[in-house]
This record gives C-alpha cells, sequence and structure tokens, in this order.
C-alpha cells in the first residue's frame, strides 16, 4: 500500500503538470504581493499620482498682419484680449441630462457675462425685433445654407418643406425636445441666446476639447468671476488672444472690410491655396482683409500637449511657433479719406437744410422739375421714426419717459380704429372699392397684401394675372374682401399658415381664420406701427414738439445742463427751426434721416500711377463690430437702416453718367473725323434728325424763350455741355456707309472709345465692384451720358485718370506694398496699364482738356481758387419723383495733372453739390486754406450754381 502511494506520489512530481502547477503558484503568489504591494502598502501614493494623460495636438493661431496707410499710419491691428469659452467635455448618461447641464451652465454663463456689462458672440441668423417676433438677418441662398446647416443637411437642396419654414419654427425646432430642449423655464429672449450658443457648439460637431467662443473682448471682472466658478461650470474656461480693432472704423470700413468665422464655402476656397485653414479660423470676410487673407494669415504653431479626462492641458510635450502675418500698406491717404467723407456730410446735409420748409406735404405744380423737390417738415419728423432712429418699441417700456408713454396711448387709440376700419372693410357689407378707399386708407390696405404675399399667405406663383377678378383688383374696382374672398376660392391662400381649425373647412371658415390672422399680426408689426405713426404726424397727433423730446428722452440728443429740453426747443423758436438747427451741427446726420439725398462718394487717384488716394463712401459702418464675429442685431439695424450704409457708393452703386461722358463721345467724334476741333455746329435747340417733337431731344438751354447756345466749337460745347452738338456728334457717328442713319453704328463706335478708356470692365481696384454698362440702345441719347450707361464712381475714375494724364489708362489699385512682420518689403506693387491710347491725336486731347479748363472756369464753386482745375459736371435723371444724381469729375492742377476727383451724389439735386465737393476737396488736398475753414463740423449750403448738364 505504502509502495503504491509511494509510486504514485513519485508520478505526480515527475510530471509536468506537477512542475506547471507549481510554476503556476509561484507566480500566483508574486502577484498577490504585488497587487498588496499597489493597492494596500502603496495604494494612497498611487491613487494621489495617477491622472488620464490623453496627448493631443493644439494649433496656435499666428497674429494676422497690420494694414496700414501709405503714410504708415495704423489702420488695422490686432489687440490681446480675453475670451470666454466652453467646451462640451462633460460625461452624462442620457441625451436628455446633456441637454439640461449645458443649457444650465449656458444660461448660468450668459448671466454672468452679461452681469459685467459685456456681450455674447451674436452670430445667429435670427433675432428677435422690439415688438418680440423672430426675423432672419439672410435671404435667398445665404438663408437656404442657413436652414441647411439647422436641419442637417449636406446640401441644400435636400431641404424639402423645411426650406420655407420661418424664424419662429426654426427657433421651435431648435428649443424643443428633439434638438436643444430648452424648456418654458427660460424666456424667449433667454432661450434665443442659449440657442445661438448651442448652434456654435454643434457647429462642432460637440468635439471633445475644441472650446467654442462663447464671448470676447471681456471686462478683467467677468475673467475674475468665471474662473471663481470654473468648479461648477463645467468645460467654461478664460483663454487669452486677440482681436481685429479698426482705426476710426466709420471712414474705412468698405475698404478693409472685416474678419469672421470661415462659412464652409470660403473655407472649400482658402484650403485650394492652404490646406492648414480649419472650420474654427477667423478669416477676411470682405474689402482688403478678404482679397489679401491669405498674405495677413500667417501661419499657424502647433503644440504637442497632454490632457486630463476635463480637458485641462497637464504637460507640453513639444511646441511650433506660429509665424506672424504680413502687413498690408495701402495707397490710401488716411487724412485725406477722413476729410473726404466730412466734406461730404457737411455737403448733404447743407443740401437737406435749403431743402426743408415748414410745410406738411409737397405738392409739385404741374411744370415743377426733379430740382424744384421740397421736403416738407412732416418728412423729417417722421424719417426719424422709419429710420429707427427714435425706438417706437421703447414707448411701452416700464422706463418710458412721460412723452413717450403719451405717445403710446395715443397710438394704441389710433391702432384700434385703424385696426377696425380694415376689419370693416374685410367683414363689412359696405366694404369698398381699392380707388374709393381714403388715401390713408389705400396705404394700409396695400400694406396688409403686400405683407400677406410676403409671408406666403398669398400664394403669388399661383395667382393667375389673366384673371378677371385679379386684373379688377390691380385696376381698384373691387375691395379687399372680394378679391381675398376670390383669392380663397381659387386656392391663391396658402391656409397651412393661418390656422385653419377645420381640415376640410368652407371659404366663409377660412376667410374668417385670415381675417383673425391678420388682426393678430397687425397688432405686432413695426412695419405697420409705423405707417401709423406717419398719419399721426400727419393728422397732429403726434407733434413736431413731441418728437424733439422723445429725442432726448432716448439719448440721441444730449441736454445741456443749463436749460432743459423743453426750453431748448422754445428758444430754437419751435420744434421746426430746432430740428433744422441740429441737422446744421450735424447732431443729426444726413444717413440718419435717410431722406434724399443722403449719400455720397468720391474717389482721388493719382493720374500718374491709378493709385487710390481716397476712396470714400457715405454713410458707413463700426466694423468693428463685424471683426472676429458679427453682432446680429447690429448687422440687423444696418439691414433695415433706409440709408443702406452697408452698400460702398463708390464701387457698387451705379448711376447714368450723364454729361461726364460728354468726353467719351467728343474723343469718338475727332478721332472719327466726323467733327474737327475748329468746326462750327450751330445748337438749333431741338434736334430733329431722327425724331419729330414733342419727342425730338432737345438742349437743356432750349426752354420757353427757345434760347440755344449759337454756333459752337467741341470745346465750347463740353464748356457749355450742350446738348444739341453732342446729339449731332452722335447721329454722325451712326451714319453708316451709305449715309444711313444706324442707332447701332452709333453704339459700336461709342463703345469702341467707352472700352479705350476703360469704362466696359471694373476699374481694377481689389475690393467688391459692380458690372459697368455701357449703352446699348439710342445713339443720339446715349451721346450725351444717358440711353443705358451706367457707371460706378471708380470707374468713372479710371476714365477720368485718362484723361487727365492724356491716354494711360490705368487698372486702379489700393496696395502699395506687402511687408513681413520683421519690415522688409516683400513685394512693392506696380501701377498695371489697362490700355493706352497712343493713337489718339494731341489735337484731340488739347480740344478735350481746353473744354474741361473751361467748365470749371465758369463754375462759380471755383471762383477765388488760384490752382487751375479742370472737370466736367453732369447731372442725371433717374425718375421725375425723385432729386437728380450729382455728378463732378475732375483733375488738378491743369497744367500738370497730380490727381483725378470724382464725386457722385445720388439724389443730390444738380451737379453744383458734387462740384462743391470736389473744390473742397481740391482745397484740402492743395492745402489752399487753413483746414477747419473746409471742415467745419457744419451743414455746408450750396453758394453756387450749375445751368445745363
Amino acid at each position: 500500500m505504502f509502495k503504491n502511494i509511494k509510486e504514485i506520489l513519485k508520478s505526480i512530481v515527475s510530471s509536468r503538470l506537477f512542475i506547471l502547477t507549481i510554476v503556476f503558484g509561484i507566480m500566483f503568489a508574486v502577484l498577490i504581493q504585488r497587487i498588496f504591494q499597489l493597492q494596500i502598502v502603496n495604494g494612497n501614493t498611487y491613487l494621489e499620482n495617477f491622472t488620464l494623460k490623453i496627448k493631443k495636438e493644439k494649433t496656435i493661431p499666428s497674429t494676422r498682419g497690420k494694414i496700414y496707410d501709405r503714410n504708415g499710419e495704423v489702420l488695422a491691428y490686432n489687440e490681446l484680449a480675453y475670451a470666454v469659452t466652453i467646451e462640451d467635455n462633460g460625461n452624462y448618461s442620457s441625451t436628455k441630462e446633456k441637454n439640461k447641464a449645458l443649457n444650465d451652465i449656458i444660461y448660468q454663463l450668459i448671466n454672468i457675462i452679461e452681469a459685467n456689462g459685456d456681450d455674447i458672440i451674436n452670430d445667429f441668423n435670427i433675432v428677435m425685433d422690439g415688438s418680440g417676433n423672430y426675423s432672419y438677418t439672410v435671404s435667398d441662398t445665404q438663408l437656404l445654407r442657413f436652414l441647411a446647416d439647422i436641419y442637417g443637411k449636406a446640401n441644400v437642396e435636400d431641404l424639402g418643406e423645411n426650406a420655407d419654414n420661418s424664424s419662429s419654427e426654426v427657433i421651435e425646432y431648435l428649443r424643443g425636445e428633439k434638438k436643444y430642449d430648452i424648456g418654458d423655464n427660460y424666456t424667449n429672449e433667454e432661450a434665443l441666446k442659449i440657442i445661438t450658443i448651442r448652434f456654435a457648439m454643434s457647429a462642432n460637431s460637440y468635439q471633445k476639447y475644441l472650446a467654442t467662443t462663447v464671448a470676447t473682448d471681456v471686462s478683467d471682472e467677468t475673467v475674475a468671476v468665471v474662473m471663481e466658478n470654473e468648479d461648477v461650470l463645467q468645460g467654461v474656461s478664460i483663454e487669452e488672444g486677440s482681436i481685429r480693432r479698426y482705426v476710426d472704423s466709420e471712414y474705412f470700413a468698405h475698404i478693409i472690410g472685416y474678419t469672421g468665422k470661415a462659412s464652409q464655402e470660403e473655407l472649400d476656397s482658402l484650403k485650394k491655396e492652404n490646406d492648414s485653414y480649419k472650420q474654427t479660423d477667423v478669416v477676411g470676410k470682405s474689402g482688403i482683409e478678404k482679397y489679401m487673407e491669405t498674405q495677413l494669415q500667417g501661419t499657424k504653431g502647433t503644440e504637442q500637449v497632454y490632457v486630463d479626462n476635463l480637458g485641462k492641458v497637464i504637460e507640453t510635450d513639444s511646441k511650433t511657433e506660429p509665424i506672424a502675418g504680413n502687413n498690408v500698406q495701402l495707397t490710401i491717404d488716411k487724412d485725406l479719406q477722413e476729410a473726404v467723407y466730412k466734406i461730404i456730410e457737411q455737403k448733404l446735409a447743407g443740401i437737406l437744410v435749403s431743402k426743408i420748409q415748414n410745410i406738411k406735404e409737397y405738392v409739385p405744380t404741374s411744370n415743377a422739375s426733379a430740382s424744384d423737390i421740397i421736403i416738407p417738415i412732416d418728412d423729417v419728423y417722421f424719417a426719424l421714426i422709419d429710420n429707427n432712429v427714435i425706438d417706437i418699441n421703447h414707448f411701452s417700456n416700464e422706463n418710458a419717459s412721460a412723452t413717450e408713454s403719451a405717445v403710446y396711448s395715443k397710438y394704441e387709440n389710433k391702432k384700434a380704429s385703424v385696426i377696425a376700419s380694415i376689419a370693416e372693410q374685410l367683414t363689412g357689407s359696405n366694404s369698398q372699392a381699392y380707388k374709393n378707399l381714403s388715401d390713408e386708407m389705400k396705404v394700409y390696405v396695400s400694406y396688409l397684401v403686400t405683407f400677406l404675399t410676403d409671408n406666403g399667405i398669398m400664394l403669388k406663383s399661383s395667382i393667375d394675372t389673366d384673371d378677371d377678378t385679379y386684373k379688377a383688383w390691380k385696376n381698384e374696382t373691387i375691395s379687399l374682401k372680394d378679391y381675398l374672398s376670390y383669392a380663397i376660392s381659387k386656392n391663391w391662400i396658402d391656409i397651412t399658415k393661418i390656422d385653419v381649425e377645420k381640415r376640410y373647412a368652407d371659404t366663409n371658415e377660412i376667410f374668417n381664420s385670415l381675417i383673425a390672422y391678420v388682426e393678430k399680426s397687425l397688432t405686432s408689426n413695426a412695419e405697420f406701427d409705423k405707417k401709423l405713426y406717419k398719419y399721426m404726424i400727419k393728422e397732429n397727433i403726434l407733434s413736431g414738439q413731441e418728437i424733439c423730446l422723445m429725442l432726448f428722452d432716448q439719448g440721441i440728443l444730449k441736454a445741456e445742463d443749463t436749460t432743459t429740453p423743453s426750453l431748448a426747443i422754445s428758444a430754437a423758436g419751435g420744434a421746426y427751426k430746432f430740428i433744422v438747427s441740429k441737422i446744421e451741427d450735424l447732431e443729426i446726420t444726413p444717413a440718419q434721416l435717410a431722406l434724399w439725398p443722403c449719400s455720397g462718394s468720391c474717389v482721388v487717384t493719382d493720374v500718374n500711377t491709378g493709385e487710390v488716394l481716397a476712396c470714400v463712401t457715405y454713410p458707413s459702418y463700426d466694423n468693428n463690430k463685424f471683426a472676429n464675429s458679427i453682432d446680429a442685431d447690429y448687422y440687423n439695424k444696418l439691414l433695415n437702416d433706409k440709408s443702406y450704409p452697408l452698400l460702398n457708393r463708390a464701387t457698387q452703386q451705379k448711376t447714368a453718367p450723364g454729361s461726364t461722358f460728354k468726353m467719351v463721345t467728343a474723343t469718338a467724334g475727332l478721332e472719327e473725323g466726323v467733327i474737327s476741333t475748329t468746326e462750327q455746329i450751330d445748337d438749333l435747340g431741338v434736334f430733329t434728325k431722327v425724331e419729330q417733337p414733342p419727342k425730338a431731344p432737345k438742349c437743356w438751354k432750349y426752354t420757353s424763350s427757345h434760347m440755344t447756345h449759337g454756333k459752337i466749337n467741341v470745346s465750347e460745347a463740353l464748356r457749355d455741355s450742350c446738348n444739341y452738338f453732342f446729339y449731332e456728334v452722335g447721329w454722325r457717328l451712326s451714319l453708316t456707309s451709305s449715309d444711313q442713319y444706324s442707332s447701332q453704328t452709333g453704339l459700336d463706335k461709342l463703345r469702341e472709345y467707352a472700352t479705350k478708356y476703360g469704362l466696359s470692365e471694373t476699374s481694377g481696384i481689389e475690393i467688391t465692384e459692380s458690372e459697368p454698362q455701357i449703352t446699348d440702345e439710342d445713339s443720339i441719347r446715349s451721346s450725351i451720358g444717358q440711353g443705358t450707361n451706367n457707371f460706378t464712381n471708380v470707374q468713372l475714375s479710371k476714365y477720368v485718370t485718362t484723361v487727365a494724364n492724356s491716354g494711360t489708362c490705368y487698372n486702379l489699385t489700393l496696395l502699395d506694398k506687402l511687408i513681413d512682420s520683421n519690415g522688409n518689403v516683400i513685394e512693392d506693387y506696380q501701377p498695371t496699364v489697362y490700355n493706352t491710347l497712343d493713337d489718339i491725336k494731341s489735337s484731340t486731347w488739347t480740344s478735350i482738356h481746353e473744354g474741361m479748363r473751361m467748365v470749371v472756369e465758369n463754375l462759380g464753386a471755383f471762383k477765388g481758387i488760384e490752382l487751375p482745375v479742370a472737370g466736367k459736371t453732369g447731372t442725371a435723371q433717374e425718375v421725375t419723383t425723385k432729386p437728380n444724381h450729382a455728378l463732378f469729375v475732375s483733375y488738378a492742377p491743369y497744367d500738370n495733372p497730380e490727381v483725378a476727383i470724382t464725386v457722385q451724389i445720388p439724389n443730390g439735386y444738380s451737379s453744383t453739390s458734387a462740384a462743391e465737393v470736389g473744390r473742397d476737396v481740391v482745397k484740402y488736398y492743395f492745402n489752399l486754406t487753413d483746414d477747419s475753414e473746409v471742415i467745419t463740423g457744419k451743414a455746408e449750403e450750396l453758394d453756387s450754381y450749375v445751368a445745363g448738364d
């Protein structure tokens, strides 16, 4: 037995399994000992030292290059600033929990930021107006792209029915449980702010460790409070960075442009040049900032870091420093640019002051011209409301002034009365045909139909314009009630948007729902409210005195310490004289009033290089509020500003050139040999070779007294701006080889010479510019700058610069030098020539120059100016109900040209306005007088007169 046991033990010990068991036993003992050592002996030490480490690469943005004027004055630079950021780095058990946590944190963060006087970035494309209604700040393709981003569609074509969603429907969707789940415990305004930040975070796809900027350039107080609460504000931190700053922004905004977050389209384009661009990059959005983007941007740096599970950097591994962007020096003269802007504003104010009269309404006489248009003081009062200078939404606020509250009470009475009248037209048995309504009621009814169309209730695409009832409405022979009832029966109304209660409602039920929709919509409609205020002023329900007092109440005007607003108005001689005095002092500007004229532009070029010394457009805007990210509220305000400050008048607004085109016609006539420099043409007043009276064109001097210019040559024709002379030249240019009149033949000749002067293409300037339009109809009228000629100011500047230097047509440029961050010149931009008019005879140039010199010699505006100047005035009529456009093109000195100056004043009444701006620019540029005599800070009324054009 023992022997058996011994054999068994011996077999076990000698087996491989036994040996393996012993080995595993030893290993297990070691493992137990190691675990004991780690967890029991050294457990606390290891626990304290353990941190989750994740390696990632951080991008270090480069410093954007500066922008200077030609003299080295800084126009755009970067400033160190603190930003508040938020990251989605929390851990949540559900989407609902995540939404609640993020919404609460964002809400707390917004309150902290705003409590310390700072603002969150508001670049969402939906804003809330004073009436509490949502509205888009973009339209057309931009709106569709925005909606595609909202609904997560790669292409706008995939939007389907969402393409027609209103701003309110978008907010409802984003606020709902399927998206951000923003509960009813937040107000609409609070919810919109939370949505703005949530949407910005979603643009980063909620990537952990990728921060979304909530606010920039925040105060030290905000920094302190945020840092104190970092433990409860998950993912929120303070970052040090830089923001773009613009010096004297309103003078240069249209030239320099602004920066902002790259759109997908911009990103795709930029990546073709540099694949380091990312979605979060700030890039040039317009102007020089956009044109020189890749030079200004610089090269990013990188940093290899380790972050903990909360995304905080705990260790730096390696770092590559960024390289600063290059600096751009422009051809613009900062002082000249600012001076010209002020000159234009002063002259516009002077024109307004001369045209404003203490009357309620201007009624033109049968023989009145566009230059006779008068501005009633009631139009001025209403302009302050219509252009949102006075905030009518503030009238109902708790802190409204006594005057505002009184006006609001009268407004409510007026609104109730008008809505009742509209309801009577819709429901009453005595609804009237449109033509029988009062003028006031026509305004309301017309607006109502427009409102229904603009909001998609009235389906424009479904309307049969050949329908007899539709024609009756257009002919004003049926009532609004009949028209809308018929529209419903013909399915011209989208019933899905007017809360029809029954799925299968009849026409009456739909009509009642439409009436309810109309009444509800009109009770909170800013544009409709403005029409009410207009008639309140017209009917003396709202007085000029109240308008003036509210300017003080809302801080638009500042009261002097020594007197009250009421006494100031009384001392001025009443509301009319008070308002006029404030326009004279530029305390109320032409831009604010947005009455005709309220805008203008001036371009000054070096005639020997094509360099642009000044490119001024009035009015302008503050591009600091667009830098880094667009302030949606400010942008919306600009969009609704009736003076259109976002429009670059110098490069984008086209007008007929008027008589400033006559040098083109003169060149064509002389070079084609249809006239000579000495030939005299007899001005017969009415040009009858193509058309007979009364349609035949007339010379401006041929009035009821039948006066004419008599026999004059081409230089004298330019001096007198004789239309008849140039009609004759246009006619001769239009004769075929068989002496038959052909308008197209003449148009082809005019186009040929206009093209030589560079008028067939854009000017070459590096910012956005409208395409020019050389006339394509009526060679006779086109010869004096009418027809379909349409050019921007920079295009006229290119043309006149060519005239001034006798034949070298430069591409205009804003770029002087490209300089690296160490001050080394990388590129010295040289003038580029578009065309040379080498074949133009010297006698032609002499005749044109002499004619332009005589023009200025005859201008009262230039009397007493010793420096010889040459120029040409022009007046272009668009419609008889608006003042004419005013133009002046010139160069100086006449005997040795240095600069060309072109001025356009849309609706400036006459070329006198533009000529006087040109004169003052000459005075300033050539230091012919003290600057204080040119830049007065006061309205400058016209002191001369130009006949003709």
